[in-house]
């Protein structure tokens, strides 16, 4: 063989060489940024979750496996009662951990969550076991204009915009909705 043929397979060798080495390196890269899309994916779900914000946005209970929002409009003790039963039962039967309980009262359905509601040391004590309870805005300003002042509402309460609204929400969450 000539000398410039040898040469040139020696450079084509060389060639081929550097190649290889160059498509190892971009490989290592494109494997090193894989692992680190995967890594910080995982590490976002991860932060998701524990906050809440994944599934059903349920800040208190991230990880219930039954959602249930209960409404009630109903300014009758004994439907008042029904629901704070209902709510207190699937306590019960689930666990505090296992379901998460929210009860969304608006119209007359709100006077359940006045501060001076005979029911108050109940919905005391299903807040504790981890029951939510949402009263309507719009209710209550329509109140406040009827009565003249603002009523106070108990402590477990929570204001949201509108209860219909947040039914709306929590079935689009997930949330099964009763109302007995």
């Amino acid at each position: 063989m000539e000398l410039d043929s040898l040469l040139k397979i020696l450079y084509i060798d060389i060639n081929i060489i550097y190649v290889c080495r160059s498509v190892r390196n971009i490989y290592k890269e494109v494997c090193s940024m894989k692992l680190k899309v995967a890594l910080t994916s995982i590490a976002l779900l991860f932060a998701l979750v524990v906050s809440g914000n994944v599934f059903a946005d349920s800040e208190s209970k991230p990880f219930a496996e039954k959602r249930i929002v209960l409404q009630i409009t109903d300014d009758d003790e004994g439907k008042q009662t029904l629901i704070l039963n209902v709510a207190n039962n699937l306590i019960k039967h689930y666990g505090p951990d296992k379901v998460d309980v929210e009860i969304v009262a608006f119209g007359p359905g709100l006077k359940i969550l006045f501060d001076a509601n005979e029911n108050k040391p109940r919905i005391q004590s299903l807040a504790a076991s981890g029951v939510a309870f949402s009263a309507c805005n719009n209710t209550l300003q329509k109140m406040t204009k009827k009565m003249g002042k603002q009523p106070v509402l108990n402590e477990a309460a929570k204001i949201v915009p509108a209860g219909v609204v947040q039914i709306i929400d929590r079935v689009s969450q997930g949330y099964i909705l009763i109302r007995p």
